[in-house]
């Protein structure tokens, strides 16, 4: 089942909103808002974030890091 969602926006906003889902291809501006709405899904939290910069600093000052001179040393 569908269902309308109305959004009060400046005008400004919705030709932005416009131009970007054109840009991008999408045939919609409501398919290029699922598309945002999925991509939203898979952005991690800000406490998620700092938690884990929180868990490697911990791990770098512990010396369990390598310093690496460029990414072909990583792999």
């Amino acid at each position: 089942m569908r269902q309308v969602l109305s959004l009060s926006l400046p005008i400004t906003d919705v030709r932005q909103i416009k131009t970007f889902a054109k840009k991008r291809g999408y045939s919609s501006v409501s398919s290029y808002v699922k598309y945002l709405l999925k991509a939203d899904e898979d952005l991690i939290s800000e406490t998620e974030l700092l938690k884990t910069v929180k868990h490697a600093r911990k791990e770098y000052r512990a010396g369990k890091s390598i310093k690496a001179k460029s990414l072909a040393d990583l792999v």
